[in-house]
């Protein structure tokens, strides 16, 4: 069952949204292969700090991060992954590694690559490994206010 704070988050605001059941997976491309969603499609998170304060990058699940993007993009130097034992106590209705991306309903900026802004439909954790959310990118972006830029690029597989 997805995150019952983002469920009823999601139903609050009259979102029309798909849960989809996949096999056990971790990584953003195989979730995105055992979903038979394109890997374009599936929104990963990354968490980050930004000069010490938390802060969720959202963008494709083709894509990477680039951190000399990301730190031109915020106009930030001190700028860096976030690591396991630093996030693992701020999303306790969910398994690690699976959070949504809705950094608005964990007190955190939401910074979302602008090459998922081009997909009619995202899909994207729901709280455990097993689950994914789909649902319109406008809606996503309407709900949570995100931050668009350009901070990754395609990932060489």
């Amino acid at each position: 069952m997805p995150s019952k704070k983002l469920k009823e988050f999601l139903d609050q605001n009259n979102v029309k949204y798909v849960t989809i059941r996949h096999s056990l997976a971790y990584t953003s491309q195989e979730i995105a292969a055992s979903a038979h969603i394109k890997g374009k499609n599936l929104a990963k998170t990354v968490l980050i700090k930004i000069n010490g304060k938390m802060a969720m990058l959202v963008l494709p699940a083709t894509h990477k991060v680039d951190f000399d993007l990301l730190k031109n993009a915020l106009g930030q130097e001190n700028v860096r992954l976030a690591n396991e034992q630093e996030f693992l106590d701020k999303f306790p209705e969910c398994e690690v590694g699976a959070m949504p991306p809705f950094g608005n309903l964990y007190n955190m900026e939401v910074y979302v690559d602008e090459t998922l802004s081009e997909d009619k439909e995202i899909a994207f954790n729901a709280g455990t490994h097993v689950e994914l959310i789909q649902m319109s990118y406008e809606d996503f972006e309407r709900l949570v206010k995100p931050k668009k830029m350009k901070f990754s690029h395609i990932s060489k597989l």
